[in-house]
């Protein structure tokens, strides 16, 4: 797939998701498994002080997880989240596939830079996880909110280990602005729950659906024996500023646009 149709795009305008199917061969998932164990395990040749890593902690309560931080924790399987994986040329060669290009233009304009706001592995760990509770991905440092966000499976996401659950048509309005990530309070939860369209984003491995960013979703503990491993693509506008200072956002890498990151220009890509 090099496009989405009009139909598509309208769909995923009207219901704030869009399934997109299986976009990688059987050969690209395995090496991108293969390619974030080695992550994990320290074995890739990456400047992990430049990625922000945790831990999975077992703690099912998400306010008891611990903070990201950037280095290398240790060799272990059980990380909860990575982040910055556009330095890495397997992952930013995925993200930047022909049919996110067109997704971004049809989000953003046809011509405008784009950058990757978050490049993130997630991971629930076999038995283990914490329950997110409902929420819109936003955050009130920048001057503009991303809109689009991929989400690709590398493992089987079900209900048993977890899988994503989002609130059909939610991504009207922000519900609470007020919180800088977008969590909404136990009472905004009940609310936004009533009557609501609840799908369950149940999805094979090498899967992908499209987020429109503020669509609300949650997800829940792992209780099955294997993890579920997911890659999440934050893209948004290339000229982001910082509320702060008016400054461009210069930590959000460029992956489409004149400036767009590409494999070779990894070994000098100080970002942040």
């Amino acid at each position: 797939m090099n496009k989405l149709s009009d139909a598509q795009w309208q769909r995923f305008q009207d219901a704030g998701y869009l399934r997109l199917g299986k976009l990688l061969s059987d050969d690209e998932l395995r090496s991108l498994q293969l390619r974030i164990n080695d992550i994990m395990l320290g074995k890739a040749e990456l400047d992990y002080d430049n990625m922000l890593m945790q831990l999975d902690l077992a703690a099912t309560n998400y306010a008891d997880i611990g903070a990201q931080t950037n280095g290398f924790k240790g060799a272990t399987l059980d990380y909860r989240k990575i982040q910055d994986l556009e330095l890495d040329p397997l992952f930013l060669t995925y993200l930047q596939q022909p049919v996110f290009r067109d997704i971004c233009e049809r989000a953003y304009g046809k011509g405008k830079p784009i950058a990757c706001q978050r490049a993130m592995f997630m991971n629930k760990p076999a038995k283990r996880g914490s329950v997110l509770p409902w929420h819109q991905d936003r955050w009130d440092i920048f001057d503009r909110d991303p809109q689009i966000t991929i989400w690709t499976a590398l493992d089987p996401a079900t209900l048993e280990n977890g899988c994503v659950h989002v609130i059909e048509a939610s991504h009207g309005r922000l519900i609470n602005p007020d919180h800088p990530s977008g969590f909404l309070t136990e009472e905004q939860a009940a609310e936004a729950e009533k009557g609501a369209v609840i799908e369950v984003l149940v999805l094979e491995a090498g899967e992908s659906v499209l987020l429109h960013n503020w669509l609300l979703h949650s997800s829940n503990v792992n209780k099955s024996e294997n993890p579920r491993r997911a890659f999440s693509v934050c893209y948004m506008d290339g000229e982001t500023r910082l509320v702060e200072t008016g400054e461009q956002a210069t930590h959000l890498r460029r992956v489409f646009g004149e400036n767009a990151l590409d494999p070779n220009q990894l070994a000098s890509a100080q970002a942040k």
